[in-house]
């Protein structure tokens, strides 16, 4: 059984005040709205297993944002299975974009539960810059490790992989300016 796959880019920058910073989205609808810590992900989608994984984080990154995916070189951070089993890839990309102006797309579902009414809600409600330190403790617990794929990967020498043809590897890529 392949399970459920999902995709996603994660946006990152160096500052001269924060040091490095990663974008990150919190999850739309009322199950997370009153949530903070452990309610925001890598914007990331499901895609069909046939589906070329990159395509689809390009597509879900406009998706949940409102802002094209970004161009250049991509780092593979590789694959994770989730605590619920679904398997999430995600790639990274140096960029800057304003958090602030995020928009998402929207879904539909019943809610209250069993009220028969059915609500729209944005699949992703707020994005917002946060250091490393923070954004481990606002990130779902299955996606942390990404962001030690992706320091891992920013270090001088970073780590290496295999890679599909086309993204750069962590240790090929050029390191951001500081």
């Amino acid at each position: 059984m392949a399970g459920r796959l999902s995709s996603g880019i994660l946006l990152y920058r160096v500052t001269a005040g924060e040091g490095l910073e990663v974008l990150i989205a919190h999850m739309g609808g009322p199950l997370w709205e009153r949530r903070d810590r452990g309610a925001w992900s890598i914007p990331k989608g499901e895609h069909d297993p046939g589906e070329d994984g990159l395509t689809a984080a390009r597509r879900e990154f406009e998706e949940e944002l409102g802002f094209a995916p970004p161009r250049g070189e991509l780092v593979d951070l590789g694959t994770l299975r989730q605590p619920s089993g679904k398997r999430v890839h995600v790639w990274a990309a140096p960029g800057d974009i304003d958090a602030r102006r995020a928009r998402s797309t929207t879904f539909r579902m019943e809610w209250p539960r069993g009220s028969g009414r059915m609500g729209e809600f944005p699949e992703v409600d707020r994005a917002a810059w946060f250091d490393v330190a923070t954004a481990r403790e606002k990130l779902v617990s299955g996606q942390v490790p990404f962001l030690d794929r992706l320091m891992a990967a920013l270090a001088p020498g970073g780590a290496t992989r295999p890679d599909p043809p086309g993204v750069a590897t962590p240790a090929t890529r050029r390191r951001p300016p500081r």
